[in-house]
């Protein structure tokens, strides 16, 4: 059972990260510059508003959200939205959003890096009047981010474990300025609320909206998450709902507390606000509690980001050094050593609210891409497509996002929009000078090209890619039952026949495959039905029967979707499990058909049978079934 996405023991990756890393991860990438820089940039805009404009950042998560944990949760696999919409919408599609993927990452936890840098000035200059300077600010950057990068490149565990000490501190830091600072809110400063607008609101949410767009990175790392169907949706939902919870919380508390003005022009809003309620001690909590999250974000930003270039070059889009694992600490040290000097690179030339803009909007066009490729997915109808986690309302649910993203993506202004151009370009042009010649994976989008035109595609490579990750996510050791089938023959009847027409067909087959007497198998096939029906169930039939020599057994599939005819049966048969072995088999004969009876009273078995796209469907329906396995 050799599956198309058989990864080489170099590219594997440990399974150790648990619900609480799950949601650290999550919730570390949201606290960071989006509460600690972000507001003051924010509030210049839309006034006091600014609450309002977090909270629909937060609200327009939410599809996403749920989008990216059902296909993380199908797909466990690291890239995150790389590999869903490569798998969904094809390589050029995949190229272009593990490209901006990775860059908008990379730029995120490089915006957190200069934040940290930009709070030891504040800090600097506000005790010992020291004046930092720019290229100081830039050096002491550079130098975090390398030291970040060696973190990651060492140990995840490791990385992981410093991110739930942190989270934890950060939100025990934050509740007390909520409730310290609530009984110094003045209602008289939200006055004029919507004065600048909503459009200017709704452009404003846009501009925060990589606030919360890091909640998701954590579907890029799914492959080394502990029972991925359960920890993944359940921590990114809780991480989601404490954070926007402490969000409008603490920006709300902010706007309360400080003058318009002074508000708009600082580099650390939230820490001017403690200084206002807590004094000085106030003002150095709050300092080292941005430090903090800084430190969550970058850290787990290149923890994410690297993760994609790792997962292209294992699809072979990129050259296959990015996928290379440390023998030593096994990690992606070459995608991790890329990544950091990306981020370094970024933080010399780009300014903060450069970084901001484009790194926001690629996020939104991946987020788009996100919830299409949820709507592709469940349209191909494929077979091995199983997420344990839903999304609810679907596809209204995703069709909202869409049409929300597009017009926040338009109102974020034309250089984000030319540097998106620009990735898509770029991705085509890469795909036809590298990708094409090595790579023939069919998406999700050429099924349903297949099932509207009636075209029968040239591969199954997908449907089969997603059976072995399916297998791997639900650590199904393949028995003996699983290896006959995988190699079994499966006929595929479109009419209406005799049942003694099938069994010839059925007959010739196995004679040649255990090498015995055509004749004698057909003989024996129709002897067995005149004694006792094989139709167990309406709709059902297993023949059974014993042949001479040692060693053999073998099975053969049958779905005729215009039913088979057997004498004496009420209905016609469209499930056929045909067995034959040999007399020393016997003891396995009889598991073969316990196998069998749990697979036929799984639910919606039926339907799935008849309404598999080809042969490949159907065997993986068998194969991916819940019957428990004989391993003994």
């Amino acid at each position: 059972m050799a599956g198309t996405y058989a990864m080489h023991e170099k590219t594997t990756l440990k399974r150790h990260l648990g619900l609480p890393e799950v949601f650290s991860v999550a919730a570390g990438a949201m606290i960071s510059s989006g509460l600690f820089i972000l507001p003051a940039l924010a509030y210049a805009k839309s006034g006091p508003g600014v609450v309002m404009a977090y909270f629909l950042a937060s609200i327009l998560i939410i599809p996403s959200v749920l989008s990216k944990a059902e296909l993380a949760t199908a797909m466990p696999r690291s890239g995150g939205t790389y590999f869903f919409v490569e798998r969904s919408l094809g390589p050029i599609g995949g190229l272009f959003t593990g490209l901006a993927g990775w860059f908008s990452l990379a730029l995120k936890s490089a915006f957190a890096i200069v934040g940290m840098a930009l709070i030891c000035e504040v800090i600097l200059e506000s005790f010992f009047a020291v004046d930092f300077g720019e290229w100081n600010i830039k050096i002491l950057a550079v130098l975090c981010c390398l030291v970040f990068a060696g973190l990651n490149a060492v140990s995840v565990k490791h990385t992981s474990k410093l991110q739930n000490v942190l989270v934890v501190l950060l939100l025990a830091i934050l509740a007390v300025f909520v409730v310290l600072g609530a009984p110094s809110v003045d209602v008289m400063r939200f006055k004029g609320f919507l004065s600048k607008g909503f459009g200017t609101i709704l452009a404003t949410s846009g501009l925060v909206f990589i606030s919360f767009g890091g909640l998701t990175k954590v579907a890029a790392i799914a492959e080394e998450v502990e029972r991925p169907g359960r920890n993944i949706p359940m921590g990114m939902i809780a991480a989601w709902f404490v954070v926007s919870v402490f969000y409008l919380a603490v920006i709300t508390v902010t706007v309360g507390v400080l003058e318009g003005g002074e508000l708009a022009g600082s580099s650390a809003p939230i820490s001017l606000a403690a200084r206002g309620f807590m004094g000085k001690t106030g003002f150095v909590v709050l300092s080292l509690a941005a430090a903090a999250a800084f430190i969550t974000t970058a850290n787990g930003g290149i923890l994410a980001a690297s993760r994609s270039p790792m997962a292209m070059s294992r699809d072979q889009l990129l050259p296959a050094v990015l996928a290379r694992i440390g023998y030593r600490y096994r990690t992606p040290h070459v995608s991790i050593a890329v990544t950091g000097a990306f981020m370094i690179v970024s933080i010399v030339l780009l300014d903060i609210e450069q970084l901001v803009k484009i790194a926001s909007t690629l996020m939104i066009i991946l987020f788009f891409l996100d919830n299409a490729s949820v709507i592709i997915m469940r349209e191909s109808k494929i077979q091995s497509y199983r997420p344990r986690f839903k999304s609810p309302l679907y596809p209204w649910t995703q069709i909202f996002a869409m049409i929300a993203y597009a017009v926040i993506i338009i109102d974020m202004g034309a250089l984000p929009l030319t540097i998106s151009a620009a990735f898509f370009g770029l991705s085509t042009a890469w795909y036809f000078l590298y990708v094409k010649k090595r790579v023939s994976r069919a998406s999700a989008v050429m099924h349903i090209v297949e099932r509207v035109t009636d075209r029968q595609l040239r591969t199954v490579t997908l449907e089969n890619e997603l059976r072995d990750i399916l297998l791997e996510r639900d650590d199904i050791i393949a028995d003996r039952f699983d290896h006959l089938v995988s190699k079994c023959c499966i006929l595929d009847i479109a009419g209406h026949e005799p049942a003694e027409k099938v069994f010839r067909r059925a007959s010739t087959i196995l004679a040649e495959r255990l090498g015995t007497e055509e004749f004698v198998l057909f003989e024996k096939l129709l002897h067995r039905e005149e004694q006792t029906s094989t139709v167990i169930q309406p709709g059902l039939a297993i023949p059974h029967i014993i042949v001479e020599g040692h060693n053999k057994f073998d099975i053969l599939l049958v779905r005729a979707k215009g039913g088979i005819v057997f004498p004496g049966a009420d209905e016609p048969v469209k499930t056929m499990f045909i067995l034959i072995g040999s007399r020393d088999e016997r003891n396995y004969h009889l598991r073969a058909l316990m196998a069998i009876a749990q697979i036929a009273q799984e639910k919606d078995f039926e339907n799935k049978w008849l309404n598999a796209r080809d042969i490949e469907a159907l065997r993986n329906l068998i194969l991916l079934s819940k019957r428990k396995r004989d391993t003994a």
